[in-house]
């Protein structure tokens, strides 16, 4: 796999997705204290410093998670002081650069309805935290055969410009059948049919994700690691004259 530069600065908005979505489009469903958010607890599990090496955002995320509070923070891979990593994950991110991306008719819109069997699906295929109202976050479309939801693909973070998507699973019995891929075609369709880019991120041992999604257009952006990091202390600003 290779690394694309999407951007040409030392920085760019993918580089801090949650950040940016909390701030932005998605600051409807934040909570946040000076230089931290994070979602609300039934909406993603996710938190967002604005600088990992500020340690005013530490100070402030100290502040919203509360004593021994834990947060699910992207590229930290060293706690400053006051905090501790409990667990870390190593992921990627891919960005479209190829993809087609078109309608499927027979893909459905999913809504508050549909969460029980949201929820049970990806309970057995495992694509990652969804919560009672991560529905709300975006789109979220499904496939259904004789009733029962069988395949699903939506938008979750959505920092300015971009759209991830995200929960894409496909009950095990029905593997094979491309379902995946045409609901991640719909669900870009809608978001380029905004003018925004999708992207979306897979754990960096799903070899196979990886491998289908670079083989219908995305490109792989970066690597990352997402940690869990636990307040131990308090955080406290060093005073300046």
């Amino acid at each position: 796999m290779s690394v694309t530069t999407i951007d040409a600065s030392s920085s760019h908005i993918l580089d801090n997705p949650a950040w940016a979505a909390l701030t932005g489009p998605h600051a409807h469903f934040a909570e946040r204290i000076g230089h931290a958010a994070r979602y609300h607890q039934d909406v993603a599990p996710f938190y967002a410093v604005s600088d990992e090496d500020d340690p005013r955002a530490w100070v402030d995320l100290a502040a919203l998670v509360g004593p021994g509070g834990t947060a699910s923070v992207r590229g930290v891979t060293e706690a400053p002081e006051g905090w501790e990593v409990v667990g870390t994950g190593l992921g990627v991110q891919l960005v479209d650069t190829g993809l087609r991306a078109e309608p499927d008719p027979e893909a459905v819109r999913l809504g508050p309805d549909d969460v029980p069997e949201i929820l049970d699906l990806v309970a057995r295929t495992e694509p990652g935290p969804y919560l009672p109202r991560t529905v709300e976050m975006g789109t979220y479309l499904g496939i259904r055969h004789r009733g029962r939801l069988i395949a699903l693909a939506g938008e979750r973070l959505h920092p300015p410009g971009w759209t991830e998507i995200s929960a894409v699973c496909t009950d095990p019995a029905y593997h094979g059948r491309g379902l995946a891929t045409r609901l991640v075609r719909a669900v870009a369709a809608g978001i380029k049919e905004r003018g925004e880019r999708p992207f979306l991120h897979a754990r960096a041992d799903n070899a196979n994700a990886i491998r289908l999604y670079e083989s219908i257009g995305f490109t792989l952006r970066s690597r990352t690691v997402f940690s869990l990091v636990r307040q131990t202390g308090a955080a406290v600003l060093e005073e300046t004259a």
